[in-house]
């Protein structure tokens, strides 16, 4: 959605102390063991996130806090500048085809945002590269003999020593030419995993042997709610499975295989950015012709952009990457 996602490659902690340190750069697994996708919080019954909309617009979560602060018409005249950018045909109307485009490379470019925001918080001494000391400290904190062996239970730090197992295959994943570090474009390999298809592999592996209990290959339903379906009710139950049997299991045999493991655990940018793109248009599109008109978007601009934009300048300078990639 990052999602950009989105989004950690973790399971959440049953008890919060045991991940004080959790990187904010991955995606947050959900309670149920999928990943939480860029558009978790998007549609939620009669809330809507109009955060999410802007961010698919301008690729950046500090542009689109900053966006809040400009006047009606100033926003619109800055949008109006990236519609330029996004009409790829010149034809002054963007088609449900510029528009993915320009999420899906607005997604990317957040993925890129957040873990250049990681990096800092992880390489403290400034050099070109990360070490796994350097993620372990910062991440868990640093041990020594009064640390946190002591305030943990014994379930926690067997919980914490899991996850810097999976952290720490995830690491060896990410260090493409196998120097042991990670360079900034392995660390976002590392820190958004859905950015790279060589990581897929290694986040199914890890889904696997969190929940294949019977080490079949595979995840049935019961696998798939895990033990949190002991304190949940009928209706949850029934929820869930109408998800694991419509959205998750395509070949209706009542199991996930890896593809399917891995549409549920990363939900595809895609898929969001298509939902996004229905989104927009259902709410910009007033003739109804299946094109954007300028005009129409500058009406809406508070559905793209809101009355909230950002330090311009900075982000028109990064625009040739849309040119470039699209």
């Amino acid at each position: 959605m990052h999602l950009c996602l989105v989004m950690s490659l973790l399971l959440v902690l049953s008890a919060e102390a045991a991940v004080s340190h959790r990187h904010v750069g991955q995606r947050e697994r959900e309670e149920d063991g999928a990943f939480s996708p860029r558009n978790k919080y998007h549609l939620d019954g009669d809330d809507h996130d109009d955060q999410f909309d802007h961010e698919a617009i301008l690729g950046s979560h500090k542009e689109a806090e900053e966006f809040d602060d400009l006047e009606p018409e100033e926003a619109k005249e800055r949008l109006g500048q990236l519609l330029l950018k996004m009409d790829k045909d010149g034809d002054k109307k963007i088609s449900r085809d510029e528009l993915k485009k320009w999420i899906l490379r607005s997604f990317k470019m957040l993925s890129e945002e957040e873990s250049a925001e990681r990096w800092d918080e992880v390489n403290e001494d400034g050099d070109d590269h990360i070490t796994w000391k350097e993620y372990v400290t910062e991440t868990y904190g640093a041990k020594d003999d009064d640390d946190d062996d002591d305030v943990l239970s014994a379930a926690d730090k067997a919980e914490e020593d899991k996850l810097m197992s999976e952290d720490r295959n995830l690491f060896k994943a990410a260090d493409r030419n196998g120097d042991g570090v990670l360079q900034r474009s392995e660390f976002l390999s590392f820190s958004h995993p859905e950015e790279d298809p060589a990581m897929i592999p290694v986040v199914v592996d890890h889904t696997l042997e969190e929940k294949d209990k019977d080490k079949d290959g595979f995840i049935n339903f019961q696998e798939f709610v895990g033990d949190q379906a002991k304190d949940k009710d009928q209706a949850w139950l029934d929820s869930e499975k109408d998800k694991f049997d419509n959205d998750y299991d395509k070949d209706r045999d009542g199991r996930l295989n890896r593809d399917e493991i891995l549409g549920w655990v990363l939900p595809s940018n895609n898929e969001i950015a298509d939902d996004e793109v229905d989104h927009l248009f259902s709410s910009a599109d007033d003739d109804m012709d299946e094109q954007l008109s300028f005009e129409e978007v500058l009406d809406h601009h508070d559905v793209f952009v809101g009355s909230e934009a950002t330090d311009y300048g900075e982000h028109l300078t990064n625009l040739h990457r849309f040119d470039d990639e699209l």
